[in-house]
């Protein structure tokens, strides 16, 4: 997209596929809504104020805040649906039993990527809203900026909670088992167009600029990732020749929702290979310009 307007596609455009880690960006746009509703009164809080179940119980969990859930540098410590948190991307040195006895770092000090803690956050959030998130995303972004009927959100099978009486199923934030957001290319363009106009839809405001800017703001421990949106600034994952502004969804597989607001730019890309997406871009933005 080039000044709101599709000026290229290619593919089957609007094939519904599985989106991977784009999932998160859709999580934390969630958590913003909630912010925005006054569900969550502010993201610095700890979690364990709005959670009683002991998922947030011990003196480590207790620090937690939603900040750090987002930012993905918690180290919350526990197990959720059958699945340990030091069992996602345990590290390639040492014993498992070095790495699930380890010593707990403090949350804010260091990022890791951890699917187990993202689904922490999305069952955290589930019990917020009191409904299952795919409704409110439903609600709230995809049906006002007029995506398709076609997209869904899954959660294992196994990831079931009950709140007020009612027996819900609690979502990922991203593939494994199948499960994470499956999606247009199409409907992925509308929801990164949205973020390219500081979250207003045709004249309405659906998530307030306030939380897009906390969104895409570094993170101490890592200046590349923000709210669950990756940012192009100088670090490990910088996309040199590009704009320091840009930020974006990624997944595995390619599939990534690139926002660049200094060309007013959205670009989506499925199954591209992930070393690429730089050079892609580049030409992308070159050919626009």
């Amino acid at each position: 997209l080039k000044n709101g307007y599709m000026v290229a596609k290619w593919g089957e455009t609007k094939r519904v596929d599985m989106t991977f880690s784009v999932t998160k960006s859709f999580l934390s746009t969630v958590a913003g809504l909630a912010y925005d509703h006054k569900l969550i009164a502010n993201d610095t809080d700890n979690v364990i104020n709005y959670i009683w179940d002991g998922t947030f119980d011990g003196e480590h969990n207790s620090m937690i805040t939603w900040q750090h859930l987002l930012q993905q540098n918690s180290d919350w410590s526990g197990e959720l649906w059958g699945g340990k948190d030091w069992a996602d991307r345990p590290p390639r040195n040492g014993g498992l039993d070095d790495w699930k006895f380890r010593k707990l770092i403090e949350p804010g000090t260091v990022m890791e990527y951890n699917d187990v803690r993202v689904n922490v956050l999305a069952y955290s959030l589930t019990h917020v809203w009191r409904k299952p998130l795919p409704q409110v995303l439903k609600k709230h972004i995809m049906d006002p900026i007029g995506a398709s009927t076609t997209w869904r959100w899954h959660g294992y099978k196994n990831a079931w909670t009950e709140i007020d009486g009612i027996n819900m199923k609690s979502v990922t934030g991203g593939g494994h088992s199948g499960a994470g957001i499956f999606i247009s290319a199409e409907d992925l363009a509308r929801f990164g167009l949205l973020f390219m106009n500081d979250g207003k839809w045709n004249g309405k405001q659906l998530i307030s600029s306030e939380w897009i800017e906390k969104a895409v703001r570094p993170s101490i421990p890592n200046a590349n990732y923000g709210y669950m949106w990756w940012l192009n600034k100088k670090g490990s994952r910088h996309w040199e020749g590009l704009s320091e502004s840009l930020f974006y969804a990624a997944g595995f597989g390619g599939n990534f929702i690139v926002i660049d607001k200094e060309n007013n730019m959205v670009v989506v890309t499925r199954w591209l290979e992930p070393s690429k997406i730089g050079d892609f871009m580049r030409k992308v933005t070159a050919a626009l310009n």
